[in-house]
């Protein structure tokens, strides 16, 4: 701009009219903090590493990395460096019957309301396998994946049982109306133990929408981006990514907190030996 004025012999008021700018821009020189590269760098190993993750959600994996920065700010690095954006989901009605009234059994507290549902896919060879998951609809936790080729009744009375030892009885147990859910053996063995049934509706699964959302999101981010070669490869890989979705991976939902972070124990925290309980006595000298 000093340049132009000079050479034009025009006033820096006037030359800033004609080209659409404002004149404190000529006086306040831009300045880039000098952590942009390293926060910079940090969101797109991120965003690498979590593809499906936004920039909210990276927001708050770098908070959890010790970053003390806003939302506001990855958002402007996010969009500068042309990362993209996870599409929403679509917002889905409730079920309403015919006469007016609504369905709907909302969680309330931990362990008020399990729901559970099946996933397929498969390996590399084509075959098929099935993954049972199991989740807390209040906390977001995903409690349990059972993957194997074949999945029946008798499998979900398994997976419940050691979750029952585990965790204790749920209030409810929430699922559709497969085959596996409601045979009579399941039915009778919830009824048994305590729990009580809350299937839903059929053809309506918009009603079992936090495992159709937990399903939507082990699809999107796991199932989608790998190839299983073995059955064993799947349920290795299936459990590892059950804990990070329950121990690191933030969730809107819970304010992009992880439903189950890990517990750290600084060393100051650590347990100390504990003192004998009576102090030892000294030896005797020997008399010659």
């Amino acid at each position: 701009m000093e340049h132009v004025t000079a050479k034009y012999g025009v006033s820096e008021r006037l030359a800033c009219r004609v080209l659409g700018q404002h004149r404190s821009t000529q006086r306040k020189i831009p300045k880039q903090p000098e952590d942009e590269v390293a926060l910079t760098a940090d969101i797109i190993s991120l965003a690498l590493q979590y593809g499906r993750y936004g920039y909210r959600r990276i927001t708050a994996l770098l908070r959890e990395a010790g970053w003390r920065v806003n939302r506001k700010r990855v958002e402007r690095i996010w969009r500068q460096e042309g990362l993209k954006v996870p599409q929403k989901q679509p917002k889905r009605g409730r079920l309403w019957r015919n006469d007016g009234s609504c369905i709907r059994l909302r969680p309330e507290y931990p362990n008020h309301i399990w729901s559970y549902d099946f996933v397929e896919d498969r390996t590399h060879d084509g075959r098929k396998f099935r993954m049972l998951n199991v989740i807390d609809e209040f906390t977001r936790e995903c409690l349990a994946i059972r993957v194997s080729r074949k999945l029946k009744a008798v499998d979900v009375i398994d997976v419940l049982s050691d979750l029952f030892i585990l965790r204790g009885i749920p209030g409810h147990i929430r699922s559709d109306n497969g085959s596996e859910f409601v045979a009579k053996a399941v039915r009778e063995w919830i009824t048994a133990v305590g729990a009580k049934t809350a299937y839903i509706e059929p053809g309506s699964p918009w009603e079992n929408g936090y495992c159709e959302s937990f399903n939507s999101k082990l699809r999107d981010e796991l199932l989608k981006g790998e190839i299983f070669y073995k059955l064993k490869e799947a349920q290795i890989v299936i459990e590892s990514w059950r804990r990070h979705y329950n121990t690191v991976r933030p969730h809107s939902s819970l304010g992009y907190r992880p439903p189950s972070p890990e517990v750290v124990l600084w060393p100051a925290a650590q347990p100390q030996p504990v003192p004998p309980a009576t102090p030892a006595v000294a030896p005797r000298p020997i008399m010659h």
